[in-house]
């Protein structure tokens, strides 16, 4: 009763493909991610320029350095893109984009949208 089944394993994850819908997918739980992490340090942020005039110079001198501005580049590229595939997510609860080529398109399709908003991200703060 214990046979074993000779099936492949391909244990080599270099070599493993993921479809552009998986690849969507897992990006997507990744922003989402970034984007809970991110609320702490946005409120904590928002917190110090509204306590005082002061608060407000400190958080400005923060918001000057490159890394920084980088950084809330990132967040707002993360909650954009959580955003786009939420809702491409929530248009596949309702039935549409269900098919493999149509699916491959939406997630092409945010994928754009994403890199657009990203690129108004950058000018927004920088």
């Amino acid at each position: 009763m214990n046979a074993k089944k000779s099936r492949p394993v391909n244990l080599d994850l270099r070599t493993i493909r993921f479809p552009l819908t998986a690849t969507a997918s897992i990006i997507h739980r990744i922003s989402g991610v970034i984007t809970f992490i991110s609320i702490g340090i946005l409120l904590w942020l928002l917190n110090l320029s509204l306590s005082s005039p002061i608060g407000f110079a400190k958080a400005a001198d923060i918001m000057d350095g490159f890394i920084v501005t980088f950084i809330m580049w990132g967040i707002l590229t993360a909650l954009a893109y959580h955003i786009v595939v939420g809702i491409r997510h929530l248009m596949m609860d309702l039935g549409h984009f269900e098919e493999l080529e149509s699916g491959d398109l939406s997630a092409k399709v945010a994928f754009a949208i994403t890199a657009v908003l990203s690129v108004l991200a950058g000018v927004l703060v920088w």
